[in-house]
This record gives C-alpha cells, sequence and structure tokens, in this order.
C-alpha cells in the first residue's frame, strides 16, 4: 500500500514534519525542530552545508550561501484556480518552494483559456501567475485520484485550495481529512466570504467583493460613476494576505510542531486593505468619496512603476516575459524561474519522485484516466 511506503520514508529520511517539534541534539550541538525542513536545518549548520559541500560533494566547486532560499525544501500542494490562489503560490515558488499545481486533466486551470492574447497557445494571463510551478493532473471525481490527493498531502508542508466552503469535505479532503493524516499540514484555504455566514455558499468573485467591500464607491472621477480597478485588486490582496499567512503558519508549525487552518477570503481581505477610509467611517461617520487620481488625505499623486521583468523560455510559447516579485531580498536573488507548466507536464515525475510509484501502477492510472500526462514536444 501506498501509503505505508510514504510513512516509512518520512521516519527513515523525510524531514519529519509530522513529528514533535524538538528532537534531540545533533552530535555538533544543533537542536532544530524537526518540525523544520531539512534544507533550513542543513544550513544553520554551517556554511558549507548550506551550499551543499562536504565529502560527499565529492570535491566539486561549492555554491555561495547566498543560492539558498528561505522556502527550499518546502512542499506545497495547490488546488488552487484563477488568480488569488496562484498568485499566492507563485509568490512562494519565488522563495524556493516545491509547488505542485493540481489540474483537471485536459482543461487545467480555468485561466488556461482566457485569451486573447495568446502566446503561441497558451493564455498570457495564466502564464503571468504560474512561474516556478509543477502541474499534475489528476482527476477528483474518480476515487483513484482523491487518493492520491491524500497520498500527496501527507507528504506536502501547505494544502492550499480555493473551492467553495464543504466541497472538498464531501470529497474527503477537507481540513479535517487531511489533518488525519497529516497533522503537521499547514492548510489554507481561500473563498469568497469566508467559512460560515449567510453569504459563505457564493463563489467569490473580485468584481463583487471590490463592490460589497466599498473599493468600487470610493475609485473613480469625484462626479463619475463607482468604477472597478483596472486589475484584480481584490482578488490580488487576497492572494498576498494569503502569502504571507501561509508563512506565519510555517513560522507557527516551527514553534508548535502543529499544523493549523488558515481561512482566507475575498471580502475580509479588501475590507481591511480599505484601512483610513473605513477608520474615518467606523470612527467619524464619514462616508467615503471618489478622488479620480487625487487623495483625500495628501498631496494628488500618481501610482510608481519598478521596470521589474522576468523572462524565461516557455515549451510551447517560446520566449516569454512577465511581471516578477515586488519584493527584493539582501541574501539571494528571485532569479532563474521556471516557466508555467503545462497541464500534467509533471504527473509521472511527481508520482515518481513524491509518492514512489513504479512504472506499472503509473500506466495503471493512465489508462483508467485518474491522471494524464502532457508530453513536451
Amino acid at each position: 500500500m501506498v501509503l505505508g511506503g510514504v510513512g516509512r520514508r518520512l521516519r527513515r529520511g523525510g524531514s519529519g514534519l509530522w513529528r514533535s517539534p524538538f528532537g534531540p541534539a545533533a552530535a555538533g550541538g544543533s537542536a532544530w525542530p524537526r518540525c523544520c525542513p531539512a534544507a533550513l536545518r542543513a544550513a544553520s549548520a554551517s556554511p558549507s552545508a548550506a551550499a551543499g559541500g562536504g565529502a560527499r560533494g565529492g570535491g566539486a566547486t561549492r555554491a555561495g550561501v547566498n543560492n539558498v532560499k528561505p522556502l527550499d525544501g518546502v512542499k506545497i500542494l495547490d488546488l488552487t484556480r484563477v488568480l488569488a490562489g496562484p498568485f499566492a503560490t507563485m509568490n512562494l515558488g519565488d522563495l524556493g518552494a516545491e509547488v505542485i499545481k493540481v489540474e483537471r486533466p485536459g482543461a487545467g486551470d480555468d485561466t488556461r483559456a482566457w485569451g486573447p492574447p495568446f502566446a503561441g497557445t497558451e493564455s498570457v494571463y495564466f502564464l503571468s501567475v504560474n512561474r516556478n510551478k509543477k502541474s499534475i493532473a489528476v482527476n477528483m471525481k474518480d476515487s483513484k485520484g482523491v487518493k492520491l490527493i491524500r497520498e500527496l498531502a501527507a507528504v506536502s508542508d501547505v494544502f492550499v485550495e480555493n473551492y467553495v466552503p464543504g466541497k472538498l469535505a464531501e470529497m474527503g479532503l477537507g481540513y479535517e481529512d487531511i489533518k488525519e493524516i497529516a497533522p503537521h499540514i499547514v492548510y489554507c484555504s481561500i473563498t469568497g466570504y469566508g467559512q460560515t455566514g449567510p453569504m459563505v455558499q457564493r463563489a467569490g468573485y473580485d468584481s463583487i467583493a471590490a463592490a460589497i467591500s466599498g473599493l468600487m464607491h470610493i475609485t473613480g472621477h469625484e462626479d463619475g460613476e463607482p468604477v472597478r480597478p483596472g486589475v484584480a485588486m481584490t482578488d490580488l490582496a487576497t492572494g498576498l494576505y494569503t502569502y504571507g499567512a501561509i508563512m506565519a503558519g510555517l513560522l507557527q508549525r516551527y514553534k508548535t510542531g502543529r499544523g493549523l487552518h488558515i481561512d482566507c477570503n475575498l471580502l475580509s481581505s479588501q475590507v481591511a486593505c480599505l484601512t483610513h477610509v473605513a477608520a474615518n467611517y467606523l470612527n467619524f461617520k464619514i462616508e467615503a468619496k471618489r478622488w479620480g487620481t487625487a487623495h483625500g488625505s495628501i498631496v494628488p499623486y500618481q501610482v510608481l512603476h519598478n521596470g521589474l521583468v522576468m523572462e524565461m523560455n516557455h515549451p510551447t510559447a517560446g520566449r516569454i516575459a512577465v511581471p516578477g516579485p515586488g519584493v527584493r531580498y539582501s541574501e539571494f536573488a528571485v532569479s532563474h524561474p521556471k516557466p508555467p507548466p503545462l497541464v500534467g507536464q509533471h504527473t509521472v515525475e511527481i508520482l515518481k519522485g513524491m509518492l514512489g510509484y513504479e512504472d506499472d501502477a503509473i500506466e495503471e492510472l493512465l489508462r483508467t484516466g485518474a491522471v494524464s500526462q502532457h508530453e513536451v514536444r
């Protein structure tokens, strides 16, 4: 049984993320929590260990410590689609996390079909928020597909999803279900309106959340109609909140040795971003108004471009360029990005590398349609 094999791998050679937060000190006095990925413990031991050096390196040239990224060794199982979730996981991938993007066989992420424009056959919208990820195509309506998701969750550090509340629980993939097999998991849900309340079963759309939260009311010319921002700011803000919350969740697990559930939603994120506009009303009942390109508290100004671009070679679209991360770090560079994957491009690789599936078992999954593999030509 594959899950039994997964358990053995975790106990023998894995990072031990599900175990007690504090393991015995190593011979050299290291006492890193076992819930911390092995790459981080190695990086703390010595510069040579962080760089992959040591006797086992066979005298190879050691890379610099600056090549170590903060999320090296962290595995993220990404069941999100469209924008908020993919934007969050892309940023985590930029920091070194291994992001496994789960997609429907054939169609994949909804945004793969959004266009024009298209770079070859690839949607530029999709390309813009899906770099540094691997794609596995899994039919989650098939019980074998659900089993694969559970097995992947057991060997992952983070589980991210943006389904309507309760949908994954019906499939045995809700937080309580995953927590039973992966108590170490940082499980993050992204919804439109949270996990409870009268709107809980509604799908979340950026424009609707922007209207309900009041963002559209304060956007546009002073004497004009409410205007939706030129980009999906509510989705993007939620993605950034999700990104930060997952980082905090990993730190929390580092301290406690236990996973947790994170609830992110469009409405809460956008209301939080109203900052002083919301505070003006809550404290003084001052109704917000539209100011065009001006600002209600300071002199007029207009938003800044830093010229940040990331270029990479895509297997079907060729050379592409997308906006890069909006953050810089002193100790490492966010460089050499991997292009957004094709649907199921890494299915076989993930089944072999993460779950230890043999060729015959993979062939059976492919034959029955539980998974699919995209062959890169």
